[in-house]
């Protein structure tokens, strides 16, 4: 057995998926993968993203609550771009909000950050 293998598939709580499907789509520019009443799927090439009702995440994780939206982030998901600042403009001209950048950070790379419609963090970096 051989631990850890790759992450291929990440569970994002939402608050409301045809919103949250909607926003993937347009600002990264994916077709949805699989969906259903509860969920929509984007396929990154080597990760899944389940954008995943929150009310339904209870059953996946309990005991542990499903945390809330307003409550802040607590992660950060980061995709590798070839032109952080051209990419900037394109997640701008698809309906994102930059929380910052691009700018160059002291450990060498160039980033942007911005967020989903239930304050998911994406970040994209060269």
């Amino acid at each position: 057995m051989t631990f850890p293998g790759p992450i291929t598939a990440i569970t994002l709580f939402v608050d409301d998926v045809p919103r949250a499907r909607d926003f993937y789509a347009e600002v990264f520019g994916l077709p949805v993968h699989y969906q259903d009443e509860a969920s929509a799927v984007f396929d990154f090439g080597n990760t899944l993203i389940n954008l995943l009702q929150a009310e339904e995440g209870r059953g996946l994780i309990e005991p542990a609550l499903v945390g809330r939206s307003v409550d802040g982030a607590t992660a950060q998901y980061t995709i590798t771009v070839e032109d952080v600042d051209a990419t900037a403009e394109l997640v701008v001209s698809r309906g994102a909000q930059l929380l910052n950048g691009p700018q160059d950070r002291p450990w060498g790379i160039r980033t942007a950050c911005f967020r989903d419609p239930d304050g998911h963090v994406w970040e994209i970096a060269s």
